[in-house]
């Protein structure tokens, strides 16, 4: 290439290793690139839960303006701070392996024990997912909402702000912060956010379609790519962001693809989690048909029923 790919990301550490392991496969396959830090409003918002300042495109709006105006020419993301639909001038070209999916607790402190309902037990998560998680199956434990980026969110809780984080694993082991974790959570209980371990890259359809097709070459996992389009498209039907306590983990294996996914009350009262398995080029008609087997089991009323309560906007 006669010209240096521009990689927009957040200035986060976690953001910046995700642009750098961008960078290094571009790089594997012979492309020189340069990283854009760009600012969010969910990186500037941060005394706010991100459900009360907007679930969609908190952590995307301003990398996406400017994919448009050529500033940049991919934008890195987590995939699960996605939004389940773009724009019709954008599309993810790109989804890099995936890291282990499960949630964990991560702590400074010995012995804990989320089962043991005899011990207070306070957690820090801004995850509406996983508060209503805890809810429904282990109630006897506190949440304090936390914000800011892991060094933030670790350090609040060193200075007492709670007894752990409750956080994806791939982000505290791409931080090198392994020896904190306390416990891993079973996936059955906490079956984590729509792409949870997976980096998004997305793009402007505009984008040169040479360069398009290097960079999927480059960086795009066949595998995790079928499994994080049935998760999008479960996501899309239920039109879930931030705010709504929706969940989904697809498996591969040969080629059948499993889907399992579902949605929980604010109140933890009411969850109801499905499966569904067909051939792994099907990948986006399983999520379709999840989302109408959980709307069909009772989801469509729990989804209702969130989008007037307060919380929601």
């Amino acid at each position: 290439m006669s010209r240096k790919v521009k990689i927009g990301t957040r200035g986060s550490k976690l953001a910046l290793w995700q642009a750098y392991h961008v960078e290094g496969l571009l790089k594997n396959a012979g492309i020189q690139s340069e990283i854009i830090v760009i600012d969010t409003k969910g990186d500037q918002v941060l005394d706010v839960s991100i459900s009360k300042i907007g679930s969609k495109g908190v952590f995307t709006q301003e990398l996406e303006d400017q994919l448009v105006d050529g500033r940049i020419d991919v934008a890195v993301h987590s995939a699960k701070d996605m939004q389940s639909s773009l724009a019709d001038e954008f599309e993810i070209i790109a989804f890099t392996e995936r890291e282990k999916e499960n949630d964990i607790l991560v702590s400074i402190k010995s012995g804990i024990d989320i089962k043991d309902a005899s011990k207070p037990l306070v957690l820090g998560t801004s995850s509406t997912r996983r508060v209503a998680t805890l809810k429904h199956f282990f109630p006897h434990v506190k949440t304090v909402d936390v914000r800011g980026n892991l060094q933030t969110r670790i350090r609040k809780m060193e200075e007492g702000l709670c007894d752990a984080l409750l956080l994806a694993y791939a982000g505290v082991h791409r931080m090198g912060y392994d020896s904190m974790i306390a416990a891993e959570l079973d996936l059955d209980e906490f079956t984590p956010a729509v792409g949870q371990g997976s980096v998004a890259i997305e793009s402007a359809k505009s984008l040169d379609s040479a360069l398009r097709q290097q960079i999927i070459q480059a960086c795009n996992h066949p595998a995790t790519e079928y499994r994080l389009k049935a998760e999008r498209s479960y996501l899309r039907v239920l039109e879930g962001g931030c705010s709504i306590p929706v969940f989904a983990l697809a498996s591969l294996e040969n080629e059948t693809l499993s889907l399992c996914g579902g949605i929980i009350s604010l109140d933890g009262q009411n969850r109801i989690s499905l499966e569904v398995s067909g051939d792994k080029t099907k990948a986006e008609d399983l999520g379709k048909e999840l989302a109408k087997l959980v709307f069909a089991a009772g989801g469509k009323e729990i989804l209702d029923e969130i989008k007037k309560s307060q919380s929601y906007k």
